[in-house]
């Protein structure tokens, strides 16, 4: 696999859960691990943890919402600039454009870390080209993730930008009714139907659920993350997770 691969969580995995998880997914040679910042949880205190018990692994915020959560307010201490993506998008913001150019520059100031933009349009897109580290893109089958990539960089008009896709992945069949429920809670977001309706597939078309499936985007983003859907995000569902992906990935 030549596409670099990492695990994705949410914030609202327990500590002591991200604790014993993050030294496997390191052991296991996954590029980084990426926390989902949800409101009542805090990826950047899952990602201090992760730190903690690894020494290599990258490790990225999937995205923080700068309208709930300030560039300002955002507490870095306690992990390495070197190993930090850290990922920020508008969430709702009635000028999201400006919010994130803003978050940006201020961010510039205060880390040396990567900073990712959340981005589904393409005037988001644009702002990551010409001023991010790189761009994180959601729900994409392998050939819209390979042209949008294509597009990143074409943007970027030399400036050195990675496209990173968030692939939602599941391990068994007890995790399908979970990804449908997440499916069907993106098609009903107006952004993203419009979005699916552009590119000309659903949701659930962008997932993925087997080596094969992993194997078909090498190539295609410049960083695959595999969103782990589980039955109950427990310590035990996200090593069965970690451990069939690992095996996924050696084999495509």
């Amino acid at each position: 696999m030549r596409t670099p691969v990492s695990i994705g969580i949410t914030s609202l995995t327990p500590l002591d859960t991200v604790r014993a998880l993050a030294p496997r997914i390191e052991r296991l040679g996954f590029h980084a691990l990426w926390i989902n910042d949800l409101p009542g949880g805090d990826s950047l205190d899952g990602l201090r943890t992760a730190a903690a018990v690894t020494e290599r692994i990258g490790l990225a915020t999937g995205v923080i919402p700068l309208d709930r959560r300030p560039a300002e307010s955002l507490d870095l201490d306690g992990i390495p600039a070197e190993r930090l993506a850290l990922g920020i998008g508008s969430g709702r913001a009635a000028k999201p454009l400006g919010l994130v150019a803003e978050g940006l520059a201020a961010l510039r100031d205060a880390t040396r870390a990567q900073l990712i933009v959340g981005a589904l349009g393409p005037r988001m897109r644009r702002l990551a080209a010409e001023h991010g580290d790189g761009a994180l893109f959601n729900w994409l089958t392998p050939a819209a993730a390979a042209t949008t990539t294509d597009e990143l960089h074409e943007a970027a008009k030399g400036r050195e930008v990675r496209g990173i896709l968030y692939t939602r992945t599941t391990v068994d069949a007890a995790a399908r009714p979970v990804l449908e429920r997440e499916a069907a809670s993106y098609e009903s977001f107006p952004a993203y139907a419009a979005n699916f309706a552009r590119l000309g597939f659903g949701a659930m078309e962008a997932t993925i659920g087997d080596a094969a499936a992993v194997a078909a985007y090498d190539g295609a983003p410049d960083e695959l993350v595999l969103r782990a859907i589980t039955p109950s995000n427990s310590l035990d569902d996200l090593e069965r997770f970690v451990e069939t992906t690992a095996e996924w990935v050696r084999s495509a």
